[in-house]
């Protein structure tokens, strides 16, 4: 621009110049035209008429030196004037582009600022999210520690507990293997004093017999007492309280039909179950009828009260 603008400057220079100078030439020339004109004899009407044209003559010179100098003047002062506007443009313009600048500059450095402060925001959002999954990352490691702990709690404990139930079981399983043992142990001591009560009471029926023998030498008595041994036996049933060495003595009423009328304990065996076994095993006889076959006597002397010892292991 201020090239342009020199370049408008010297254009009108030089004509300006010239115009001076040839105005200043023709003022020259007529200045020495007047210098070296001849002089002439007096004659007032051609003096007064040449000094009138003289007159003329400098005053049209002074006139036109005038107007050149007016037009000179008027050529450079528009000239002047346009290069001092041009001038006051160009700073004008050199100033409008510098403030143009600097608020690009401001702008550019407010942009730089926003994008710095964006970019600083986005960074620390990024911090903040990138904060975020650790401490979410952190958190779904605790709680699967956390998971993996309870279930392993769990796990133990349900080890723990099925061996409590192992060892339950098995100590049921023992108890009752106990208890069975002890029930066979019970079982076979009970029918080991069966055997023997029956085998004392086979002892006493055999002396019985030996006695109705030699007294009386008939062998009823004999065979009813077998028979009376064989219906208790069948009628039996061994309590679990039975032991070996148990022992209870039974009265035995009967009418001379064979009617079983009581059975009582006449000495017990220190335990009521087993006492009130053979009881009921008597009683459940009901009615013995072979008793018909002995006499009144014999049967009022021998059975209408009959004692019998009765032991579990017979």
């Amino acid at each position: 621009m201020q090239q342009t603008e020199r370049s408008q400057s010297e254009s009108y220079f030089w004509p300006v110049v010239w115009a001076v100078g040839l105005h200043v030439l023709m003022f020259a020339m007529l200045f020495v035209s007047f210098a070296f004109t001849p002089e002439l004899p007096p004659a007032r009407p051609v003096v007064q008429a040449t000094l009138y044209q003289l007159q003329s003559q400098s005053q049209a010179t002074t006139q036109t030196t005038q107007k050149v100098a007016g037009e000179a003047q008027k050529t450079s002062a528009p000239q002047f004037e346009t290069e001092r506007l041009e001038q006051k443009k160009a700073e004008e313009q050199k100033q409008a582009q510098a403030e143009a600048q600097k608020v690009a500059a401001a702008k550019k450095a407010e942009e730089q600022k926003q994008a710095e402060e964006a970019r600083k925001a986005e960074a620390a959002k990024k911090a903040e999210a990138e904060k975020a999954a650790e401490q979410k990352r952190q958190a779904d490691i605790a709680k699967k520690r956390a998971e993996d702990e309870a279930k392993k709690k769990a796990a133990e404990e349900a080890k723990k507990k099925a061996a409590a139930e192992e060892a339950r079981k098995k100590a049921a399983a023992a108890e009752a293997a106990k208890k069975k043992a002890a029930e066979d142990a019970r079982r076979k001591a009970a029918e080991d004093q069966k055997a023997a009560a029956l085998a004392e009471l086979l002892s006493d029926n055999v002396q019985n017999q030996q006695a109705l023998a030699e007294t009386h030498g008939d062998q009823v008595a004999g065979n009813l007492d077998d028979l009376i041994i064989k219906l208790i036996t069948e009628n039996w049933q061994r309590p679990m309280s039975a032991r070996r060495g148990m022992s209870v003595e039974l009265l035995i009423q009967m009418l001379p039909d064979g009617t079983v009328t009581n059975a009582s304990v006449s000495r017990s065996s220190g335990d009521a179950p087993f006492d009130n076994s053979a009881v009921a095993a008597v009683r459940n006889v009901g009615r013995i009828p072979e008793m018909q076959q002995l006499d009144r006597a014999t049967f009022d002397r021998m059975y209408r009260q009959r004692r019998v010892i009765f032991k579990p292991e017979d």
